[in-house]
């Protein structure tokens, strides 16, 4: 008997044990299910966007897997419409390519600074917003948030009168700062060079689009990061990225990044698009006034439209200002450009097909930088299947990237002997 009283307590205590783990289990469990997906750290996610058409009205709609706030405005020259939202994650498919409808001719969207997302529209006209509103999750139909915005066309002057960057006066001018003397080049020593890489585009402008749907803004960080793994593995360098992220960033902040950094060198890295599909090959662009040829200009008009493709404000430049990165004058650094592309782009032929006539040059402001040798290499032509594929090769990006490696070699050696008679 006394036997069997222990044995039944130490099941009795094992019941109990076995209860009270149950009971925390479960209630760990339903605290899990109620809590609503977007009040976790997680931020919310775009899962489609849908363009409509009736009558006189375009409708643009964004579903969403949690609740935002969103803010839009328009600005004119050219006519956009611009929504600004809270950092999301953008989870479209992967062939999802932006198209247009009724008023609205295209649009873009993705990061445009940390902690704030942006989508771009481009319209084809001036347009309103005549009304826009929020429909919650409807558990019969869609799980999603949808923010809903109606356009309807308005009169130009109308569309002016209103366009604008909201909660805030327009910035004044900038302060006049004093024009850069004709800067000396930089004296050559043994201590590590400093190389600013810029990932061309990103964030909320995408640049050029593939064959295939590849886009130039991936294509530009993944070489970006390549180009500085091959340069700093020399240990002679000391790199930085313009951007490590898919994040917008603005020319005069890319100049201005190389120019706080105290760069010896400025690699600014892109992928071009064309509309003949048979033209590939690398080339490698210096700044001038003039254009070598009208592809040139062409590739700097687009190329310097970046920051009006992500809805920035270029109103708060002084022409004093402008005239500061529009200035030519500073022939030394323009010199040492030209040295390095005819420097680096025998490398790159040795790996890659570059284009007949690899050298070019035109008015790029992300080449503007008045003391900092720069150089504009494109990549390739997304709009050819052979680069589009080699665009996406990592072991095409290593081999180009080491090469491009071996010319900032070449030109800091020369520099250095030059500085040695």
């Amino acid at each position: 008997m006394l036997w069997a009283g222990r044995i039944l307590g130490i099941v009795r205590s094992a019941l109990t044990r076995s209860t009270v783990l149950l009971a925390v289990m479960a209630a760990v469990l339903v605290t899990s299910l109620t809590v609503p997906a977007y009040a976790q750290d997680v931020a919310p996610s775009v899962t489609d966007v849908r363009l409509g058409k009736s009558g006189d009205t375009t409708r643009f709609v964004l579903e969403l897997s949690g609740k935002v706030e969103a803010k839009a405005f328009t600005l004119a020259d050219p006519y956009r419409l611009i929504i600004d939202l809270p950092a999301l994650d953008w989870e479209l498919a992967s062939d999802f390519v932006p198209a247009g409808r009724g008023l609205i001719s295209s649009f873009r969207y993705g990061l445009f600074r940390p902690g704030n997302a942006r989508v771009v529209i481009d319209l084809s006209g001036p347009a309103k917003v005549s009304r826009t509103f929020v429909l919650p999750p409807d558990p019969d139909n869609n799980k999603n948030w949808r923010i809903v915005f109606d356009l309807v066309s308005t009169p130009d002057a109308a569309f002016r009168a209103a366009a604008g960057w909201p909660d805030a006066p327009r910035p004044a001018p900038a302060a006049v700062a004093p024009k850069p003397d004709v800067p000396s080049a930089k004296p050559a020593t043994n201590a590590r060079k400093i190389v600013v890489i810029d990932a061309g585009h990103g964030g909320v402008d995408p640049g050029a689009l593939g064959a295939r749907g590849t886009r130039e803004k991936n294509v530009t960080l993944a070489f970006a990061k390549a180009l500085g793994e091959a340069l700093r593995a020399s240990g002679r360098y000391e790199v930085h990225l313009t951007r490590e992220t898919d994040i917008f960033i603005e020319l005069r902040e890319r100049v201005a990044i190389a120019r706080r950094k105290n760069a010896d060198l400025f690699i600014s890295v892109h992928a071009d698009a064309i509309e003949r599909r048979d033209v590939r090959g690398a080339s490698v662009y210096t700044l001038s006034e003039k254009a070598s040829d009208a592809e040139a200009a062409r590739l700097a008009r687009k190329e310097n439209d970046a920051d009006i493709i992500a809805g920035v404000n270029l109103g708060g430049d002084s022409d004093d200002v402008r005239d500061i990165l529009i200035d030519l004058a500073q022939r030394e650094t323009k010199n040492l450009s030209v040295r390095f592309a005819q420097t680096v782009i025998p490398k790159m032929a040795e790996v890659t097909k570059v284009l007949r006539n690899t050298h070019r040059f035109a008015g790029f402001r992300v080449l503007k930088a008045p003391d900092v040798p720069s150089v504009l290499i494109e990549l390739g032509f997304l709009t050819n299947a052979d680069d589009e594929l080699s665009l996406t090769s990592s072991s095409w990006r290593r081999k180009t990237a080491i090469s491009i490696a071996r010319g900032v070699d070449a030109y800091f050696a020369e520099r250095r002997a030059e500085a040695a008679q």
